[in-house]
């Protein structure tokens, strides 16, 4: 039955931390009890009777119908079958106690039906029925195989055999120093007051202690990564003046930004160092990261190395590579009749490229004639050698596996610099927790000349007239001579959508259909409200070629309206696109609508996006999508977004297959917790990198890395 709460030592038992408390003099709200929730409540019996009914055709039946209070709502619990009479017998008016089951509904009535339940009155004096009814109990996250008291009770065994044997065998991971100078309670005093607190002042005494635990442990596993990447030798990369660097700024059309000027110049410090850069390039869309990593590989180049880009999607590699040879000019035509003198080759390598054109790449970057590679999951595989590869930039980082960023990292003949970019801003304390290995630079500033984006919630179902003019507005820029996208979040092709094989959503079920799809939208479009336009399709199983087709006639104005899956999300740059559409806009998360809306506004015209929905006004689902209209700060959006989905998608273990270890710390609220532990975490890893002083500390490292998170902070 612990599979289910994947409890299976000791330790898991006492770190699972009860969710909240109750007190037996305070009954729990029964009015805002969820609907389909597995819960717990406190609440006293008002009245119990046994009821007979007919049973069809196969003889009558008895049920007990017990109506239970907590004095500002009323809820039935029932109970069938042969034990109703030893239920009602236990179930006497008056008597309190906690009932666990799912809430459902009957008669429009709030029901349990046979909840597992434990009864609280005692037959005890004045002074003992005083201290039992201010105890806090606590309620620990359950499901209905394991129940909250059955925890309690396991807990409760536990607590007093350590007790017993003097809490031997219980290491504490936080240095005696440590934890006096920040005036925390020791570990043994934490689990007694987390488990078994007599005030509220407790729990917060033990909250704060074991907080303190995850965030320090975490800290120390990604200071030590740190400290091992100091210690790897790397090939400083120093640009060259009046090299390709210089002539390329040089023609640059635009100045750059204040914040690209400094976070270039952070890129330049570490690329000139000995050891291995490991650094986060996060900013808004938009804010031209794209341009501070091609500096930062023609710095490379300049040095004598080669640098790659490594992207997602193949839509997305081409992108790039098409963007950086515009941008790059003859500078990017090394070795033809027309290149400059320092020019270089920048080559593409994708999966689906013909095999001539693959071979002819490969030898560029063999023998060093391209001094920089774009491409897909295409560039890890063994048969890709480089001349000498000195700096890997990676995209979009969340889009990729460990083991894909470790491989093409294994490609330079000493560890080469790597660059990691995302577009989805990470507020600091997550970009702290999560990419604690790496030095964080952030682009917050958007380039000139980019225009504001406005972004609308169109509620399709209560206000049909406003889809009606969505599109009206869509004619009117292509009438203005610019093109729109419209976004759908599946493909639609029936059984070869492995989307729609997928058990639906709740969501799905609420609506009784599932998300709207391209070529579904596409065509009724065409038939319909943009009739006239040129509609083109886009999604991610056309063929390379046909995609690559696509997106080149879209760039060039030879299509009015694209409609797309998410394949669009990052790095397609269209300046003349000035509206999109996002239709079951719920059906997204915040960081990706966000993502999303980026693609327009990218000219000197205004953007438009709105946002599509069928959900009622009501929902958590609207509630987030007006976050989404009312700001363009996409940190103060991906705040919002982790929030909601909490940390257990955010700590990047996802990709290694391992469960959020965070069970006290929010990272989003514990900012000055995470912020000095890491400050604590790093001064004693650079006194004692190998914790020889601290086998307390390097027991729970080892409980914290078992051999996958391991691997997955080694390949960072």
């Amino acid at each position: 039955m612990a599979d289910h709460l994947d409890l299976h030592t000791v330790g898991d038992l006492l770190h699972h931390y009860p969710r909240r408390y109750a007190e037996r003099g305070e009954l729990t709200a029964l009015a805002d009890l969820p609907l389909d929730e597995h819960v717990t409540v406190v609440a006293q019996v008002a009245d119990a009777r046994v009821l007979t009914f007919n049973k069809g055709g196969r003889g009558k039946g008895q049920r007990l119908e017990v109506t239970i209070t907590d004095g500002s709502g009323r809820m039935q619990l029932v109970f069938f079958g042969r034990a109703v009479f030893f239920h009602q017998k236990e179930l006497l008016p008056g008597r309190r106690g906690m009932f666990a089951g799912k809430v459902g509904l009957f008669n429009r009535k709030l029901q349990l039906s046979h909840p597992e339940y434990k009864l609280l009155d005692a037959d005890t004096g004045d002074e003992q029925v005083k201290a039992f009814a201010s105890e806090l109990l606590p309620l620990y996250p359950a499901c209905k195989q394991l129940e909250s008291w059955t925890i309690e009770q396991s807990v409760s065994i536990v607590l007093d055999s350590l007790a017993a044997t003097g809490w031997a065998g219980l290491a504490d991971p936080l240095p005696p120093a440590l934890r006096e100078g920040r005036g925390l309670a020791d570990l043994p005093e934490a689990l007694r007051k987390v488990h078994r607190p007599r005030t509220k002042a407790d729990i917060e005494d033990a909250r704060q202690r074991l907080k303190w635990d995850e965030a320090f442990v975490l800290q120390v596993a990604l200071a030590r990564r740190r400290f091992a990447d100091t210690q790897l030798p790397a090939v400083a990369r120093r640009p060259a003046s009046d090299g390709l660097l210089d002539a390329f700024d040089a023609k640059l059309p635009f100045t750059l930004t204040d914040g690209q000027k400094k976070v270039s110049t952070e890129i330049f410090d570490d690329l000139a160092t000995e050891h291995p850069m490991h650094r986060l390039l996060q900013g808004e869309v938009g804010s031209g990261k794209t341009m501070v990593a091609l500096r930062a590989m023609l710095a490379v180049v300049d040095a004598g190395g080669q640098a790659a880009m490594l992207a997602p999607t193949e839509v997305l590699a081409q992108q790039h590579h098409r963007s950086i040879t515009e941008m790059m000019g003859e500078l990017a035509e090394g070795g033809t009749l027309g290149g400059a003198e320092h020019a270089t080759k920048v080559v593409l390598l994708t999966g689906s490229m013909g095999a001539a054109a693959r071979r002819h790449a490969l030898l560029d970057l063999v023998t060093g004639e391209a001094g920089i590679v774009i491409g897909t999951h295409a560039l890890i595989e063994d048969k890709v050698k480089f001349h000498d590869l000195g700096l890997v930039v990676v995209d979009e980082q969340h889009r990729f596996g460990v083991e894909q960023r470790d491989a093409l990292r294994g490609k330079g003949k000493q560890p080469p610099h790597l660059l990691v970019m995302t577009a989805t801003p990470i507020p600091r304390t997550v970009a702290m927790t999560v990419f604690g290995d790496l030095e964080t630079s952030v682009l917050d500033q958007l380039p000139a000349g980019r225009s504001p984006i406005a972004s609308h919630v169109v509620p399709a179902a209560d206000k049909p007239h406003f889809l009606t003019r969505a599109w009206d507005r869509v004619r009117e820029e292509v009438e203005k001579g610019h093109q729109a996208y419209v976004v759908c979040p599946r493909i639609g092709d029936g059984e070869d959508d492995p989307k729609a094989k997928k058990k639906p959503s709740a969501e799905d079920e609420a609506e009784k259909r599932p998300p709207l799809a391209v070529l579904e939208v596409a065509e009724k479009l065409a038939a319909g409200p943009l009739a006239g336009l040129r509609v083109e399709v886009l999604h991610g199983r056309m063929h390379p070629d046909d995609k690559d087709g696509v997106m080149r006639r879209f760039a060039a104005g030879e299509a009015d309206v694209l409609v797309a899956t998410t394949v669009i999300e990052v790095g397609v740059n269209v300046p003349n696109a000035t509206a999109m559409v996002i239709m079951d806009a719920d059906r997204f998360g915040v960081s990706q609508l966000h993502q999303l809306r980026g693609r327009v506004g990218r000219g000197s015209a205004p953007g438009l996006c709105l946002l599509v929905t069928e959900m009622p006004e009501a929902s958590p689902a609207r509630q987030r999508l007006g976050a989404v209209a009312s700001t363009l700060d996409g940190f103060e959006l991906s705040r919002i977004d982790l929030e909601q989905r909490r940390e257990g998608d955010v700590l990047g273990q996802a990709q290694s297959g391992v469960r959020s270890s965070l069970r006290m710390l929010t990272v989003i609220d514990d900012e000055d917790v995470i912020t000095a532990a890491r400050e604590e975490a790093t001064a004693i890893v650079l006194a004692d990198p190998e914790l020889t002083a601290h086998p307390e500390l390097r027991t729970a490292l080892d409980a914290l890395l078992d051999k996958e998170r391991e691997e997955f902070l080694e390949k960072g």
